[in-house]
């Protein structure tokens, strides 16, 4: 399965896709903002999971996730937060607009792999 980890941070990006291929995701796409990922997920339909940071330039993941629910042929992409926000009203917010699920920076190799199974299973 294709996975997209979208962040603005480049280091961040590598730590993630260092994750996932620990976790035997070796197919990694990556985006630096929120509108670079949507011209990736509307341009190759076959990306199967989003991981997606909160505070990004150009396009947030909240507002990504927003245009991803519009649109007929990504909407039902799970999409997994990573981010810092941790207060509870921003987790209830992410999940209310359709986040999968949710993680919490930092993280260990271990939580990503559990939440990435949770939301596939």
């Amino acid at each position: 399965m294709k996975i997209l980890v979208v962040d603005d941070s480049s280091t961040m990006r590598m730590i993630l896709k260092k994750c996932l291929n620990g976790a035997n995701f070796k197919d990694v796409v990556q985006a630096g903002d929120g509108l670079e990922a949507l011209r990736i997920l509307t341009s190759q339909g076959d990306i199967g999971l989003v991981l997606a940071d909160w505070h990004m330039p150009n396009m947030d993941g909240i507002a990504l996730l927003k245009e991803m629910k519009k649109n007929e042929s990504i909407k039902d992409i799970p999409v997994i937060m990573v981010t810092t926000q941790a207060e509870k009203q921003s987790v209830v917010k992410a999940l209310n607009i359709g986040a999968a699920s949710y993680v919490v920076k930092p993280f260990t190799p271990e939580t990503i792999q559990k939440k990435i199974e949770e939301v596939l299973e």
